[in-house]
């Protein structure tokens, strides 16, 4: 289980791209109308979320307030 407060929805201003971070330390991400796009397992560190996709593929971010996540060049905020 993950515990850290980032846990929930987090969506870019145009409402694109939305990470679900779940308790139990995995992730759902949409894309437009295409819904569980890439799933997956995170890990938080302080600030700093990592990604490990499904597929093999890796990413990471930073929280740089208790409602922003940057991301992959994105800013998603807490929904």
């Amino acid at each position: 289980m993950q515990h850290h407060s980032y846990v929930g929805m987090w969506v870019t201003d145009d409402g694109q791209v939305r990470h679900e971070l779940l308790p139990n330390g995995r992730y759902d991400e949409a894309r437009g109308n295409r819904e569980s796009a890439y799933q997956g397992r995170y890990e938080v560190t302080g600030s700093r979320i990592e990604y490990w996709d499904d597929t093999g593929f890796t990413a990471d971010g930073d929280f740089v307030d208790a409602n922003t996540l940057h991301h992959g060049g994105m800013v998603l905020r807490r929904k």
